[in-house]
């Protein structure tokens, strides 16, 4: 599912921030995930304008959340998620 995957810069730093937080080695978590070719996009303005589109009052999505749906949007491509607040959104697809 990662060969070839993209991730958002946005969602990036939260990656590094739960590993780091959960005590893991940052350098070593890096450079197995970028050994599957994941790719790491900036964050655009367009993407930035999209995700305040997004957002909504009492809407589950989190900022980051809303940039990788407004990257998504910009690849026209699948957003991978095992979250539930996005089970109902557009080219979404759920992995539990």
């Amino acid at each position: 599912m990662l060969d070839g995957g993209v991730c958002s810069a946005a969602n990036w730093s939260e990656v590094a921030q739960k590993v780091r937080g959960a005590g893991a080695d940052w350098a070593i978590s890096r450079a197995l995930l970028l050994s599957y070719e994941l790719s790491v996009e900036p964050v655009t303005e367009a993407d930035a304008e999209d995700a305040a589109r997004l957002w909504a009052i009492g809407s589950r999505l989190s900022l980051a959340d809303r940039l990788c749906l407004a990257l998504t949007d910009r690849l026209a491509a699948t957003a991978v998620t095992a979250d539930a607040a996005w089970r109902d959104l557009p080219n979404v697809r759920m992995i539990r």
